[in-house]
């Protein structure tokens, strides 16, 4: 077992969907590293990365210049294999192999648990960082990149509700979020939306209830309606409303899916900010002996809170919010 007092040589890589800011996280990883006397190895094309041994050894100067880009240098995936145990044996040993104390896994839910069954079966003390937009990471109410996601949906929607009240026309713009209600929430609050749709399994959506918003706006003399629909699990979910509106309403439509140009740009200053603290965070932990910790985000400040506490997934839907999504879209 990895005796964490004498860690001398630590890893960071990403893992899941990339998320702005991921390279903040990664920048500050490595720069607070260098600065307590550890030698800092990145992990290339995460899980898949680390079972192709394809690690490469950073320095200062490796995350120069990066604050301020989207995407992750270290490149990211996904590896369902890594469920398995004798995968992550594998992945144990190549660490031992290649002298890697401690390791840092910057992304969300599965990545989390990946990370904890390593320690688990292995001993290898491991630290979480929040890195998806769907800020869905029970545990800490925020998660690197939400705040860039939300930005640039918000500018699309604000350029789409233009177009829409030039030709007083209904606009259902679909963003992401399979399970997830945040970014939807939050982008239907910020530009006014008529109408919410989150995500559910089955897709069943209150089109009476988005017919009866469209028409009360009519009413009143407004020209135009945006709805924001979260994607769901299922494909098609926006084209599905549309074409329901149409045959059983009369109301025309169309349809603009977001779709991944909300996982890229350049961070905002939130995601910066939170992210290099949480950099910072994790490896101060390390530092301090601590074997299994989320950098979380609770009531203001990021703190090392158990792996424990942050391996489920968030999907309700705060009421309060919705009564407030509501009351404002009259």
């Amino acid at each position: 077992m990895t005796d964490t007092k004498k860690i001398k040589t630590i890893a960071v890589l990403c893992s899941g969907g990339d998320s702005p800011g991921m390279n903040c996280a990664i920048r500050s990883v490595v720069r607070t590293a260098i600065a307590n006397d550890l030698e800092i190895y990145g992990i290339q094309r995460g899980y898949a990365g680390l079972l192709e041994g394809n690690l490469k050894k950073m320095d200062a100067s490796s995350v120069g210049n990066i604050l301020q880009h989207g995407g992750t240098i270290l490149q990211t995936s996904r590896c369902p294999e890594f469920h398995e145990e004798s995968i992550r044996t594998e992945a144990a040993h190549i660490l031992k192999r290649k002298g890697i104390d401690a390791l840092v896994v910057i992304g969300g839910n599965g990545s989390f648990n990946g990370a904890l069954a390593l320690h688990t079966e292995h001993g290898t003390p491991v630290m979480g960082i929040p890195g998806t937009i769907d800020n869905d990471i029970e545990g800490s109410s925020y998660s690197i990149g939400f705040d860039t996601a939300v930005q640039t949906a918000i500018e699309a929607v604000d350029k789409i509700r233009d177009t829409a009240h030039s030709h007083d026309r209904t606009f259902i713009v679909e963003v992401m979020g399979r399970k997830s209600p945040a970014i939807a929430l939050h982008v239907g609050l910020c530009t006014g939306a008529e109408n919410i749709v989150f995500p559910t399994k089955d897709h069943n959506v209150d089109i009476d209830a988005i017919a009866t918003d469209i028409k009360r706006g009519i009413k009143r003399g407004k020209g135009s309606s945006i709805i924001i629909a979260a994607e769901g699990e299922k494909v098609g979910l926006s084209h599905s409303i549309q074409k329901e509106l149409l045959e059983k309403f009369d109301i025309d439509s169309r349809v603009c899916i977001l779709g991944h140009i909300q996982r890229g740009g350049n961070p905002t200053a939130n995601d910066r900010f939170l992210a290099s603290q949480m950099g910072y965070t994790a490896v101060k932990s390390l530092v301090d002996g601590k074997k299994a910790i989320v950098t979380a985000f609770r009531e203001g400040k990021v703190i090392a809170a158990p792996f424990s506490e942050c391996l489920g997934k968030k999907f309700d839907v705060d009421p309060q919010m919705v009564d407030v999504v509501k009351t404002l879209s009259i």
